[in-house]
């Protein structure tokens, strides 16, 4: 039987990590600014300006995966193995990131292998997050007002699928980038017509 004080000991665990992970994505521009000298900041935006999109995108990817999850565990009072598993998977995406960010940001030999890695590391993120809403889900016991207000799977299922889609884009069409990740801002929208479908069936039967 999991504790409160477990179950908030592995949050505080988890943003720790994550709050770790995201002051990393900075410390490559750090090292590049030691160098600056009399080169001055023009010439330094020039050469890194690869390197201060990755930053910014990155952060804004793991800003945005930690709140999807502070949202779901806002409705969460325990957890079990396969939560605890899908939160372990989740973090190690966001720990690894850091590397493909500097990836993209530096290296231009490989730079679509690059980008494969770097969606590719978001995919694995965003199956993690699934992992974690299908634990909540399947086990009601876990959540807050279960029978009121239940956690609903559409947003994390829809996540994952466009977050796969932008890596098959990638993979099968190199020179596009990271611009599949574009197909993200669809999120909402589909979420939307997943919940208007839902409430749809349920007139029937209310």
């Amino acid at each position: 039987m999991t504790s409160d004080h477990g179950f908030r000991r592995l949050v505080g665990f988890g943003d720790a990590v994550v709050a770790i992970a995201i002051t990393l994505l900075i410390l490559p521009l750090v090292d590049s600014a030691s160098s600056i000298g009399t080169t001055g900041l023009d010439e330094f935006y020039h050469h890194n300006s690869a390197k201060l999109f990755a930053f910014v995108l990155s952060f804004v990817v793991i800003g945005a995966f930690w709140w999807g999850q502070h949202q779901l565990f806002e409705r969460v009072q325990a957890y079990n193995g396969v939560l605890m598993g899908g939160m372990f998977v989740w973090l190690f995406s966001i720990v690894f990131l850091p590397f493909p960010t500097e990836l993209i940001g530096s290296v231009t030999d490989g730079i679509a292998a690059a980008h494969a890695l770097y969606i590719g590391t978001m995919v694995v993120t965003a199956l993690g997050a699934l992992v974690q809403a299908g634990a909540v889900v399947r086990w009601p016991e876990l959540q807050v007002d279960a029978a009121s207000d239940p956690v609903r799977l559409d947003p994390a299922l829809i996540l994952a699928g466009l977050m796969t889609l932008a890596l098959v884009l990638t993979l099968a069409v190199p020179s596009v980038g990271l611009w599949p990740l574009l197909g993200l801002v669809l999120s909402r929208p589909l979420e939307r017509l997943a919940d208007l479908r839902r409430r749809r069936k349920a007139r029937p039967a209310a």
